[in-house]
């Protein structure tokens, strides 16, 4: 029997520290582990919404309005409408703000290559998109389980 509790263990504490280690990274660049977020999703090239972003990176709306603002007054950022979608709008990397994402990301990605490169040369290449899908059934299952126990809960507090 496989010991499930034992390896999710494991590997939150893995996610832990790798976690802990970009939030320090964050700090000693002098910005929000939100605002490294926000410079990692956006040094992509694409287009982003704020919508996508919170989705995708699963940074809280409030927060992530937060930090478009800040970014926004320094000069990092502009928010340009979206053709495809009106209502939504695209957050666009100025000069300035290419100059401090590769500032502040160009040794990060040079830090993630080095672990990266000694992760495959140990394990499979297989291991990246494992962990995707690892978490992506994390989301299902504890979105599922939310739903689950709303309508439980919802049972429970009516009466009949």
């Amino acid at each position: 029997m496989t010991d499930y509790r034992e390896w999710n263990r494991r590997l939150v504490a893995a996610l832990n520290i790798s976690d802990g280690t970009y939030y320090r990274w964050a700090r000693r660049s002098g910005i929000t582990w939100h605002t490294l977020s926000l410079l990692y999703a956006l040094d992509d090239g694409q287009p982003h919404s704020q919508k996508q972003i919170c989705e995708e990176w699963l940074i809280p709306k409030t927060t992530i309005n937060t930090v478009v603002k800040t970014c926004q007054e320094a000069g990092y950022i502009t928010l340009q409408a979206m053709p495809d979608q009106p209502r939504q709008r695209q957050i666009c990397l100025t000069e300035a703000g290419r100059a401090h994402a590769r500032q502040v990301l160009e040794s990060l990605y040079q830090v993630e290559d080095r672990a990266m490169e000694a992760t495959l040369r140990r394990f499979p290449e297989s291991f990246v998109p494992a962990m995707a899908y690892y978490a992506a059934q994390m989301k299902a299952a504890f979105e599922e389980y939310s739903i689950e126990n709303e309508v439980d809960a919802s049972h429970e507090n009516s009466t009949v």
